[in-house]
């Protein structure tokens, strides 16, 4: 997939047909563990793992098990070979119609069929945690074993870490909220192009139903526009590649769409307002098709970050983070993206620390709320699948971004 960004003056362009116009080791539960004698699998207790005899073997390949790797008892190579499929969501293909039986040899021969096994051994996916995930949850770690430390003094003491703002980190920040002030006001512009929400309530009639959605997923193109508009400003994003910019941006976009519909929760009425006057509860959602098992959690996520109070900063801070997403699948240059993704981390945690002295645990608090975006992405995800069970057909750019393959 190529993702032409056309840029032109007063608005980014967006052709309508396409986006190629626009631009570890053990979470258990349950687990299954496949006897050799060819028992039926047995349930495993919550708990933690058994405890290992030596003589154990990886029930994909047959080799040496090393412990319960993602829900069963395997070697460190077929964890190693779960895991980068996983995070890059590999697609392997099989030469022998994908029969091969797996073993010690086998395995380096057929990627396909050893994923295939991994997946019949009872591996899961979401016991995996991404790059991302692992460096955000040791960064919360260390936040809270800071304010742990602080906390057991008896006499008052300053932060562990006294940060100041730079005169380049604050001209930084300052540029990014005038930023998005200015995609939004292009949308705003924009506003009377959308379809009309219609005045009917009938529930039973097909045009009404039609109209809702088509408001909806026109609202959904602005904000894609916005997002693409925003991310081609930020320093050193057109540094990248074309192809690592269409991987941020296709799997960042329903991310940052979550994380703006969240700024603009209100509380007092249970409702997200768009362009400042259209504003939905979770009624005019599900009336536009969407179902509540996606609805609630966008609520739920929504009235959690209504409660953190961020400023236009700390949100603006939060999406360019989001945006540089090194373990983002398909992205090649991995080090150029965590490069540039690092001096919004250190702006962020500076700016918090100034704006929050006494909060020490504002700063990990946030940075995991990308990580339950990634949960909310998935989501949404199944909410894509749904809407095609329905017969409601996304505009093209959407489909693409989405990965929609009619």
């Amino acid at each position: 997939t190529t993702l032409f960004l056309f840029y032109r003056p007063d608005f980014i362009f967006v052709h309508p047909k396409s986006l190629h116009a626009c631009i570890e080791s053990f979470s258990i539960n349950t687990f299954a563990l496949k006897m050799s004698d060819g028992q039926p699998a047995v349930k495993r207790k919550k708990g933690p793992a058994p405890k290992m005899l030596g003589n154990e073997v990886c029930s994909v390949c047959g080799d040496k098990a090393s412990g319960f790797h993602y829900n069963v008892l395997s070697c460190e190579g077929c964890k190693g070979f779960f895991r980068r499929s996983v995070i890059k969501g590999a697609q392997y293909a099989c030469k022998s119609s994908g029969r091969c039986e797996m073993d010690m040899y086998m395995r380096r021969k057929c990627q396909q069929c050893r994923l295939r096994k991994c997946r019949e051994a009872g591996m899961l996916e979401q016991c995996v945690l991404s790059e991302e995930q692992i460096r955000l949850k040791k960064m919360k770690k260390q936040h809270e074993d800071e304010s742990a430390r602080a906390s057991s003094v008896a006499t008052p003491t300053p932060p562990p870490e006294l940060l100041s703002l730079g005169p380049e980190q604050q001209a930084m920040i300052d540029k990014l909220v005038a930023m998005q002030k200015q995609c939004n006001k292009r949308s705003f512009i924009d506003r009377p192009k959308v379809t009309p929400w219609p005045l009917s309530q009938d529930p039973q009639n097909r045009e009404v139903r039609q109209q809702r959605f088509a408001h909806f997923t026109e609202l959904a193109i602005m904000s894609v526009q916005e997002i693409v508009d925003f991310a081609k400003q930020l320093p050193g994003f057109l540094e990248l590649t074309r192809e690592d910019q269409i991987a941020l941006l296709k799997t960042s976009t329903i991310e940052i769409m979550l994380l703006e519909t969240s700024r603009r929760y209100n509380p007092a009425i249970e409702s997200i307002t768009f362009l400042k006057d259209f504003s939905y509860n979770k009624e005019d959602f599900a009336k536009a098709g969407l179902q509540f098992e996606f609805i609630n959690p966008i609520f739920e996520f929504s009235k959690g970050m209504n409660d953190l109070h961020l400023d236009e900063a700390e949100y603006a801070l939060l999406i360019a983070i989001n945006i540089f997403s090194a373990d983002r699948p398909n992205v090649q240059d991995h080090d150029l993206v965590e490069r540039l993704q690092q001096p919004y981390v250190d702006a962020l945690r500076a700016y918090i620390s100034i704006k929050r002295p006494n909060d020490h645990l504002m700063f990990p608090r946030m940075l995991m709320k990308l990580v339950s975006l990634r949960t909310l992405s998935s989501v949404h995800s199944e909410q894509v699948f749904a809407l095609r069970l329905q017969d409601k057909k996304l505009p093209p750019l959407l489909s693409e971004i989405w990965d929609v393959h009619e």
